[in-house]
């Protein structure tokens, strides 16, 4: 009488899995050994001159895109506005950076959805976005509640190498 398929399947299933279960069992036991050992962790690759940082960044629901910069050291939320000409800065966000224009220095007038707006002009010495740093950025402040929250405009974009928007992901280049 011949030997059935079915058991032939199953002796070349129980010797496929004996198999794999004693290769397993002698990774873990390597494995045990290489914990014993100091693990050597390589240094990230040096940056050459030439190569550009970049950040890529996905909408939100809303199709908005918010970053959390650091501003002079200061972590603040913002949202990418590229049809924002200059960087504006909430009034509660500026205090918290330790800026606080006179009265007499809200002189710049800014167009809006909600109409024109007067903002006094500042100069940040530095916004960080992830590994991308971008110095002496012009910016505004606008006085209190005339802004729900501070904006990264087009005088951050236009110091990058470029960005780019597509598919609900935006992507800067330092």
């Amino acid at each position: 009488m011949a030997p059935r398929p079915i058991f032939w399947s199953l002796g070349i299933a129980g010797i496929t899995g004996l198999l794999a279960l004693n290769h397993a069992n002698n990774l873990a036991s390597e494995t045990k050994d290489a914990r014993a050992l100091p693990i050597a962790r390589p240094e990230p690759p040096a940056r050459s001159l030439g190569e550009r940082r970049s950040l890529t960044i996905s909408a939100d629901y809303r199709g908005h895109y918010i970053v959390h910069p650091s501003i002079d050291n200061y972590r603040v939320r913002m949202m990418v506005d590229t049809g924002a000409t200059i960087v504006a800065l909430t009034d509660s966000d500026a205090r918290a950076l330790g800026v606080r224009p006179d009265r007499s220095a809200y002189n710049y007038p800014l167009g809006t959805a909600n109409g024109v707006v007067r903002g006094a002009r500042i100069r940040l010495r530095e916004i960080r976005l992830g590994d991308i740093l971008v110095r002496d950025v012009d910016a505004v402040v606008l006085p209190a509640g005339a802004l729900g929250v501070s904006l990264l405009g087009t005088s951050f974009l236009r110091k990058l190498s470029g960005y780019e928007v597509q598919g609900g992901r935006m992507v800067l280049r330092g």
